[in-house]
């Protein structure tokens, strides 16, 4: 599994012209799922993403999780993030899983973040506008596969 990760000031998704998902101080998400991708890998990044330190303390230090700063997830599937630009220049989306093995992973994610922290959802599979005002800002990739 592949994130990205936006610290986000305020984020919504919005499907056929309707918002579907908002919030204001928290994480994007952006979630790409493997072929090969298993519920461990899922374990692994919701631990790494409920601890990730990157939300400001009293000193301005990114020092306080998601959970310490009292924020919310919005959680967008992507399969984009496993496309390959090896040859060519259209990307090859192969290493992508299909739906019937995403979408139970994919929901398999919700639930483990929904334990934690408040979560809003895209679709998945649907053509999504997501909107993003980036605090900081703060981006990062992680990967399940090379752990980190």
């Amino acid at each position: 599994m592949r994130v990205v990760i936006q610290r986000s000031k305020e984020a919504s998704v919005t499907i056929g012209g309707i918002r579907h998902g908002s919030i204001d101080h928290g994480l994007v998400i952006l979630l790409g799922i493997e072929l090969d991708d298993e519920p461990t890998d899922a374990d692994w990044l919701v631990q790494k993403i409920l601890g990730l330190r990157i939300f400001s303390d009293e000193e301005g230090k990114m020092n306080r999780s998601i959970i310490e700063a009292s924020g919310s997830i919005l959680l967008i599937s992507q399969f984009t993030l496993h496309a390959s630009t090896k040859k060519g220049n259209r990307p090859s989306f192969i290493k992508a899983a299909r739906p019937e093995k995403a979408i139970p992973l994919y929901e398999y994610v919700i639930t483990g973040l929904r334990k934690e922290v408040p979560i809003e959802t895209g679709e998945f599979g649907a053509d999504m506008q997501v909107a993003l005002v980036n605090d900081g800002p703060v981006t990062i990739f992680m990967d399940s596969k090379q752990k980190e």
